[in-house]
């Protein structure tokens, strides 16, 4: 069995993505990481070339006609998978990490199901930061799990704006397995924040929408931390000198107020979380077929330990 990472990423250095630990994180798991390496001004190629021998890259050039609703993303995220090898796919992007903690599990769900043809992928659950490594999200509009690991040689599809994958428009037939992906894509400097934000934009809308709905020289407002919880866990190793890094805090005398400070969104996902046990009307980008609880043992067991068994 083998496995290959893939994922895609242009400006990581000026625009503050954490890609070298996101890649770093899942090493120990693959025989191979693809990257395509959009056209950067920064040195971002020539970063991501010298984490590691694993590590192949695909220069790429973005094409400004695929800056419509994302789809970009997707178009750079495929052109990774179709160069990937492995029998499975691991997809991170370019501010997602891995912690340690959960490799075993995902090595021991891709050989369990190698040759269980039904099983097209792997779901995982995500914790969001939030303005720091201290705070993260739990409310209804931030999405709780995405397929991360999907089977190589079926036709899989990066879907809209690289969210999740379709084969053939349809949605993928998924286990859910007892790992998370932690999402740091809204942890930086609040002026890199800023500048990632309409780099965001820009492939969602254009340049000259973006340049409308932000001013660069105004730093991001995180706002308060008030209404987030507390993350109490211990962060991804690779994680650790960037964490010791940070020089910025929580700075607005006048916060805004995010869509998560509102009342009426933490009383309904309370409700959900606390009565329902769901999630109502939430975006699902998969088939789910089961939940494998009998991996949950193997959370924090060596890796080298699971390989050989």
């Amino acid at each position: 069995m083998t496995i290959s990472g893939f994922s895609f990423v242009r400006n990581a250095i000026s625009l503050d993505y954490p890609i070298a630990e996101a890649i770093r994180s899942v090493l120990p798991l693959v025989d191979e990481f693809v990257v395509a390496c959009g056209d950067s001004s920064d040195g971002t190629t020539e970063l991501v070339r010298s984490i590691d021998p694993k590590v192949r890259v695909i220069e790429t050039v973005w094409d400004e006609r695929d800056f419509v609703r994302g789809r970009v993303n997707a178009v750079q995220t495929n052109i990774a998978l179709d160069n990937c090898k492995g029998d499975w796919c691991i997809y991170l992007q370019a501010d997602e990490v891995v912690h340690e903690k959960y490799l075993p599990v995902i090595y021991a769900a891709c050989e369990k199901y190698l040759e269980d043809r039904r099983v097209e992928g792997f779901l995982f659950s995500y914790k969001h930061f939030w303005g720091d490594y201290r705070h993260y999200h739990w409310t209804h509009h931030w999405y709780r799990r995405e397929i991360r690991v999907v089977r190589n040689g079926i036709g899989v599809r990066s879907y809209r704006s690289a969210q999740g994958f379709r084969i053939g428009g349809r949605k993928l037939r998924v286990v859910h397995i007892p790992a998370e992906i932690y999402h740091y894509g809204w942890v930086r400097d609040p002026t890199k924040m800023k500048k990632k934000m309409i780099a965001l934009a820009t492939v969602h809308y254009g340049k000259e929408e973006a340049r409308r709905r932000y001013q660069e020289h105004v730093p991001f407002d995180y706002g308060i931390p008030d209404h987030l919880r507390v993350f109490t866990g211990t962060h991804p190793a690779v994680m650790a000198e960037r964490i010791a890094r940070r020089n910025w805090d929580w700075i607005p005398e006048t916060p805004v107020r995010h869509k998560h400070d509102k009342l009426w969104v933490r009383f309904r996902s309370w409700v959900e979380e606390n009565i329902l046990g769901d999630r109502i009307g939430e975006c699902r980008n998969y088939k789910l077929l089961w939940y494998d609880h009998s991996l949950g043992h193997l959370i924090g067991k060596p890796l080298e330990e699971v390989r050989g068994r």
